[in-house]
């Protein structure tokens, strides 16, 4: 048989049992805020149709589908010579693996319609691929954990999702901002220079701004059809600095005369008002920049920034007002965040912020001294065990060296020995492996001190 070297695709990851700990521990920090504001789990499939997934996300997210080859023969009657690559990918792939988990909830929520209570709240944790170019915090296989509600129009329910991220990253020791900004503001600001209908190229390219600068943008919006002197109308739109308040202010005397504009401002207005009132500790600031280039978003639109470290948004959400409607369900409004495990990894990683003792998952291990020892060892093992304490014993009969250093390497905090003499008094010898200190103990004892570990 041929050997073949160990690999992975671009973009994906193993991860080793520390790492999975670790990773675990954001999950289920995230999941009891969620279910704590009365989230409830759902899940969908890895892969959707096409058709639910393409037009949803604009041009450049259609491009980062990864699309799946249909089975069975799908040559039968393909004309591979043809040179419309996209024609061709729409004869032989007819499903995708899903690009995020709000289309593939909207189309969860029109086909379950009558098994759900409105306003429905859920969450889901998932992987989602993209056919992105890898980089630092960014992957092509990833994790988001998602929470929404549908069937309400109330600015509520935006301001409970930021309630929602203060505590998560209260609880996890992140310290964020939460940029917050609204659909129809940009809406407003592409009337105003005259360029309404094409305010999805204006969106793309904005939310750009911090990734490639302002004369890139400006070139973009360019490329996309945008005349001249909208640009030049737009530029001023870049700059705006100040308060909260300050802001829309200004945005309230541009937008005099022009009523979708108006609305973006008075919802703002009404969603920092609740935020206030909510006592949301972390900065809520407004940016008009923050565009989220999803074709889906309607109105507030939001992302959580880290402070004190370079890594893109670790969050991102906003307001859809009929995104079921592609599938059937009309006059379904909802609003959602999403979280990224894999940034918010990187983020609790590079500051040091995981709790010390998460790698520690076992907590004793029992040596093995040879086969009398271990039908002397297996009862309490298990007693432990029923306890709630996580423990092992060594499978095999070698050298004590090598089982402490097997305790070492997995960073188990306790060691428990029973040779000739414990077993001839009943009870075994406790090594805390980072002080070295010993006690004797009885069963009952022993479990009583790992308890309190």
């Amino acid at each position: 048989m041929k050997t073949v070297k160990p690999s992975i695709p671009k973009g994906t990851r193993d991860f080793t049992p520390n790492e999975m700990v670790r990773r675990n521990y954001i999950f289920n920090t995230i999941r009891h805020v969620f279910e704590k504001y009365a989230y409830l789990p759902v899940e969908t499939p890895a892969m959707e149709q096409l058709s639910t997934l393409m037009g949803k996300y604009g041009e450049e997210g259609d491009r980062l589908i990864f699309k799946v080859l249909n089975s069975g023969d799908f040559r039968q009657g393909i004309d591979f010579n043809s040179q419309n690559v996209n024609k061709l990918a729409a004869q032989i792939c007819e499903k995708g693996l899903r690009y995020d988990l709000t289309v593939p909830f909207a189309r969860f929520v029109a086909q379950h319609q009558n098994e759900l209570t409105f306003p429905f709240k859920r969450y889901q944790m998932q992987p989602v691929w993209r056919a992105d170019r890898p980089q630092k915090g960014r992957y092509r296989e990833f994790y988001q954990c998602d929470a929404d509600i549908i069937g309400s129009k109330s600015l509520l329910n935006e301001a409970e999702l930021l309630l929602i991220t203060h505590e998560i990253f209260s609880q996890l020791g992140i310290c964020v901002t939460i940029k917050i900004n609204n659909r129809k503001i940009l809406s407003g600001i592409a009337k105003m220079v005259n360029e309404a209908d094409k305010i999805g190229d204006i969106c793309m390219a904005i939310d750009k701004l911090d990734k490639i600068g302002r004369e890139k943008v400006c070139e973009e919006l360019q490329e996309r059809g945008i005349s001249p002197e909208a640009i030049v109308k737009l530029q001023p739109c870049f700059d705006f600095s100040g308060t909260n308040e300050a802001k829309l202010e200004k945005l309230h005397a541009m937008f005099a005369s022009i009523e979708i504009g108006q609305k973006g401002v008075d919802e703002t207005v009404q969603l920092l008002q609740y935020a206030q009132l909510l006592q949301i500790a972390v900065p809520v600031e407004l940016d008009i920049t923050l565009a989220r280039g999803l074709n889906y978003y309607t109105g507030t639109i939001f992302e959580v920034k880290a402070s004190n470290i370079a890594i893109g948004s670790i969050s991102g959400g906003g307001r859809y007002d009929d995104l079921t409607g592609i599938f059937g369900l009309k006059n379904m409004s909802g609003v959602g965040i999403s979280y990224g495990v894999e940034r918010i990894y990187d983020v609790l990683h590079e500051l040091n912020l995981f709790p010390p003792n998460l790698t520690a998952a076992v907590t004793a291990l029992f040596l093995n001294f040879g086969s009398r020892e271990e039908i002397y060892c297996l009862p309490a093992l298990q007693q432990l065990r029923a306890s709630g304490i996580a423990a092992e014993i060594y499978p095999d009969n070698v050298k004590i060296g090598k089982q402490m250093s097997y305790a070492n390497a997995k960073g188990i905090p306790f060691v428990i020995m029973a040779g000739e003499d414990e077993i001839a008094t009943n009870c075994f010898t406790l090594k805390n492996m980072e002080s070295g200190e010993q006690q004797k103990l009885e069963i009952e004892a022993l479990v009583k001190r790992l308890m309190l570990k």
